[in-house]
């Protein structure tokens, strides 16, 4: 391991953690999704998953509006879409790490964080009446009940992202 990429991880790491608990109170909005998104970017594929992964693990396990602990397969589900993210962004390094954006990578970027977080919401929304035996009548209810919330967390990490990525991209090195 490579201790700069190392410190720089633990740095995306904790400031992913600090700013989820920043905004815990703020149904569906949050900060990690990108923070881990841009380790990737700024790290590579493998530096972006440890972090989103080690995040996560963090902030769901000591949440104190609810530890993810409660519920492993949950717990397991928010993991892996927070990997998901860190290897998206490490995926797109050759196409945005770069310090002048157009329209295009702009409509990209925003795409990019609502695409992550539908992936994100859509496989936590699924665990829960998947592994508690609901069967597809389950699946549905909790799409349909959590649609309005969903619809919300994606549009807004969209902006989110096209909003700070290429301020934060401009500055790393």
């Amino acid at each position: 391991m490579e201790l700069n990429k190392l410190v720089r991880a633990a740095i995306l790491c904790a400031l992913a953690v600090g700013m989820g608990f920043s905004l815990m109170l703020i149904p569906n909005i949050e900060l990690i999704t990108v923070i881990v998104f841009i380790s990737g970017l700024y790290l590579g594929i493998g530096w972006g998953a440890l972090v989103g992964g080690t995040a996560i693990f963090i902030y769901s396990g000591l949440n104190p509006m609810g530890s993810g602990l409660a519920f492993p397969p949950l717990f397991m589900v928010q993991i892996l879409g927070m990997v998901i993210a860190g290897i998206a962004g490490g995926m797109a390094r050759p196409i945005l790490f770069k310090k002048e954006f157009n329209i295009f990578s702009l409509a990209g970027l925003f795409l990019m964080g609502f695409s992550i977080t539908l992936i994100y919401d859509v496989f936590t929304l699924i665990t829960y009446p998947i592994s508690a035996g609901l069967g597809y009548a389950g699946v549905m209810a909790a799409l349909v009940k959590g649609i309005g919330f969903t619809v919300l967390h994606e549009i807004s990490n969209g902006v989110v992202f096209l909003v700070a990525v290429p301020r934060v991209v401009k500055h790393l090195k």
